[in-house]
């Protein structure tokens, strides 16, 4: 690393820079919420049944999915700056094309090939990038980054609704598109700058400090571990997620105060991942996963008994205090086990897996509500999950505090 580079650690152009990085991810977050917000009315003009309606939802989590590997790499080969371009140029060209669509299908395509794709560039090379220009307080930094998709998810719904209310949905996404174009692009600009981390050549000992091998294992290894565990926590993650609004309609509440819910549960979410990124900063990525599991197991236990209105308030607020922090807990693995020239494409990866995850795990909660009539076996199917991912950090920590007591 150059005296250059040096000096550019967690200085005030790195502060800067995490701004910017938390700026992107928030306006870049709306391709995965504008197509929740607007499903009533797309289905409405199209004429399709519900099912049919939610699969441009799909698409886009398949698309965020594969398009942040496809984006980490590009980062790692040519800067942050290169994907976030392209990511901003698909996402403004992908509201376009899907406002105008005149079929559902063609609505579902560009939703999935270039909105999902393009919000991709917002998050998992972002996180990344973030993690190059902090030591010291990678953690938090890292924590800060990823908290865009939250407040995007806090931001972008309550806007959408209203356009979409006095101007349709279509005229909605047109003005979406031409403001992210518009206010992405010149902020791309800010990370021009390539991470003075980089100026390490490939091989040497800085590069390689830690390694997988490290735990006993091998690369491939530890990202297997990584995708399973990404995977299998997010599974547990998406019931209370996308079932708690359902949830309450079924119990009486009505679907407005299961929004709240939903609401509450984002905004703690947020404050779980400046904690987790301060605690991360303090025992370390394996640490903060096995204890963000663990109270993540805890709170869906705690749905099991809920059914009264205060109580399920409750739950809510802590199960976002307590899961928020698990998915960027990932990133300071990476960073911390592998050569930063990997981080973007590793890391996107791993953010794929808990993408799949948070879909299939919707899709299966509802498929177990189906055939029991009941929530119930859908958490206790939740908790198994989170039983797994649980197991692979204890695993992995135990590996760390051996191999460290045989050197």
């Amino acid at each position: 690393m150059s005296h250059a580079g040096q000096d550019a650690i967690e200085s005030y152009y790195a502060w800067m820079r995490l701004a910017a990085l938390l700026v992107l991810s928030t306006i870049g977050g709306v391709g995965m919420w504008s197509v929740v917000v607007v499903l009533p009315a797309v289905q409405a003009e199209f004429a399709v049944a519900r099912a049919d309606a939610s699969l441009p939802y799909t698409l886009t989590m398949i698309g965020f999915g594969l398009g942040g590997i496809l984006m980490g790499r590009l980062s790692d080969r040519f800067g942050v700056i290169v994907p976030v371009l392209a990511g901003t140029i698909a996402l403004g060209l992908g509201l376009f094309a899907a406002g105008a669509a005149g079929s559902l299908w063609l609505y579902a395509v560009a939703q999935g090939a270039l909105i999902g794709v393009g919000s991709s560039a917002t998050f998992a090379p972002l996180v990344a990038d973030a993690s190059f220009w902090f030591h010291r307080r990678r953690g938090i930094a890292v924590a800060i980054c990823a908290s865009g998709n939250y407040l995007a998810g806090t931001v972008w719904p309550p806007v959408v609704q209203h356009f979409i209310e006095t101007a349709g949905w279509r005229a909605t996404y047109f003005g979406i598109g031409l403001f992210c174009i518009v206010s992405m692009l010149p902020l791309a600009l800010v990370l021009r700058r390539r991470p003075p981390i980089l100026d390490v050549a490939p091989g040497s000992s800085r590069a390689q400090a830690v390694s997988p091998r490290a735990l006993g294992i091998t690369p491939a290894q530890l990202q297997t571990l990584l995708v399973v565990a990404g995977f299998a926590c997010c599974v547990a993650m998406s019931m209370p997620q996308v079932h708690l609004v359902a949830l309450c309609s079924d119990l009486g509440y009505g679907a407005a105060r299961g929004a709240e819910m939903l609401s509450l549960m984002l905004g703690m979410g947020i404050v779980s991942r400046l904690v987790s990124g301060w605690i991360c900063d303090r025992i370390g990525g394996l640490r903060t996963l096995l204890l963000g599991s663990a109270l993540q197991g805890i709170a869906l236990v705690l749905f099991l008994p809920s059914e009264g209105l205060v109580s399920l308030y409750v739950v809510s607020a802590l199960f976002g205090l307590f899961q928020g922090g698990i998915v960027p807990s990932y990133a300071i693995i990476v960073r911390e086990y592998f050569p930063p020239r990997e981080a973007g494409s590793r890391v996107g990866t791993v953010i794929m897996a808990t993408l799949f995850g948070m879909a299939l795990g919707g899709w299966m909660s509802g498929a177990i509500f189906d055939l029991t009539g009941s929530y119930q076996a859908a958490f206790v199917n939740g908790i198994a999950w989170n039983l797994l991912n649980l197991s692979i950090a204890a695993w992995l920590l135990q590996r760390s505090r051996a191999r460290l007591a045989a050197a």
